[in-house]
């Protein structure tokens, strides 16, 4: 009894302490419009500042890019050149007058030469290392050869850097009008020439084609071997060799993108940059339109300035990291001359035939 009246007396305080009954109420519409534009005018502004920060961050890495591309091009091309036995400059290439004297260029003998987009700039004669391909005994032939029976050898090789303004769509990304220019590279290579020649030999003076490897020991189809270094515009190329399907001449190998398409100043003259060089026959100062190289249209992006009797060459490249994001060609103005990076490399050629 004592037990039950204690339980009865405990519920009866507990339900005086549990005051009134609570009841849940959510949020007015009004309340809840409010919110949202408050949520809005916050939002925003914050939404805006990180697409504008994205899209600056990605500026950033595209250009960041072009300038890593553009110093690894003329690094290569400095290597490149470092071997040059004979440069050309303006004259030779698309030929003009030397003094009193009508130079036909060699322009008519370089791959592409009907192809108005395809502009040559830089081409030079070099020494190309062929390794372990002349055999050291006459029981081996070239095809067969390891570092125990054979030794390097070096060929002469013709190599051109053109300027390519085409529109292949491979290398016109984002897809749209005026593509950015290319730098590509051709290189025409003779053969390893047999040191032991006999009677019986039919591919004079190099080894037989079923003895050697086509690729890297036969000569191209387009390289000359009557070539002489002291008429360097004469014989220059076999045009048959030109238009021949598996010649390496009409295979160009992009060593770069994303070269500016439109018009700009160049760094500085070529005669400054060369040291106002002179023609060491008759000791008259060498003009600019000898020394530099561009295109027929003036554009300097990638233009070369060549002194052929110091065998010196300048090379400028100015690529467009603007072109990688948008599909037209933006222009260089003094705001975004930024995105416009310029690389430069001057080299003069060491090598020497027979060296």
């Amino acid at each position: 009894m004592k037990t039950l009246l204690r339980l009865l007396l405990k519920t009866q305080h507990q339900r005086n302490r549990s005051g009134p009954e609570q009841t849940e109420k959510g949020m007015t519409l009004v309340e809840l419009l409010v919110g949202a534009i408050m949520a809005f005018l916050i939002i925003t502004p914050m939404l805006g500042f990180v697409v504008d920060m994205l899209n600056t961050d990605r500026r950033e890495q595209v250009k960041s890019n072009t300038e890593q591309d553009l110093q690894a091009a003329v690094d290569f091309i400095a290597q490149d050149l470092s071997q040059a036995i004979y440069i050309y400059d303006n004259i030779d290439i698309n030929g003009g007058t030397r003094g009193s004297v009508t130079v036909t260029g060699i322009k008519s003998q370089l791959p592409a030469a009907t192809d108005a987009t395809k502009i040559p700039i830089l081409v030079f004669w070099k020494r190309q290392q062929i390794k372990t391909s002349v055999p050291i005994n006459s029981g081996t032939i070239p095809k067969n050869c390891d570092a125990t029976k054979c030794n390097d050898t070096y060929v002469l090789s013709l190599v051109a850097y053109y300027q390519f303004k085409d529109n292949d769509p491979t290398w016109c990304q984002p897809s749209g009008g005026n593509c950015p220019t290319r730098i590509a590279r051709y290189e025409i290579r003779d053969g390893v020439r047999k040191p032991d020649p006999v009677a019986g030999d039919t591919n004079l003076p190099y080894y037989n084609k079923a003895d050697t490897d086509e690729d890297t020991q036969q000569p191209d189809p387009a390289f000359n071997k009557d070539f002489d270094f002291t008429k360097p515009t004469q014989n220059v190329t076999l045009t048959g060799g030109l238009t021949n399907a598996t010649s390496g001449a009409t295979k160009p190998e992009v060593l770069v993108n994303y070269i500016d398409h439109g018009s700009g100043s160049i760094l500085t003259p070529c005669t400054t940059a060369l040291g106002n060089p002179t023609d060491p026959k008759t000791s008259t100062a060498i003009g600019e339109g000898t020394l530099k190289v561009t295109d027929t249209e003036g554009r300097n992006s990638f233009y070369a300035c060549v002194d052929t009797a110091r065998n010196i060459a300048r090379v400028t490249l100015r690529g467009n990291s603007l072109r990688r994001l948008e599909p037209s060609n933006v222009l260089s103005s003094a705001n975004n001359s930024a995105y416009f990076p310029t690389a430069t490399v001057q080299v003069q050629g060491f090598g020497a035939v027979g060296k």
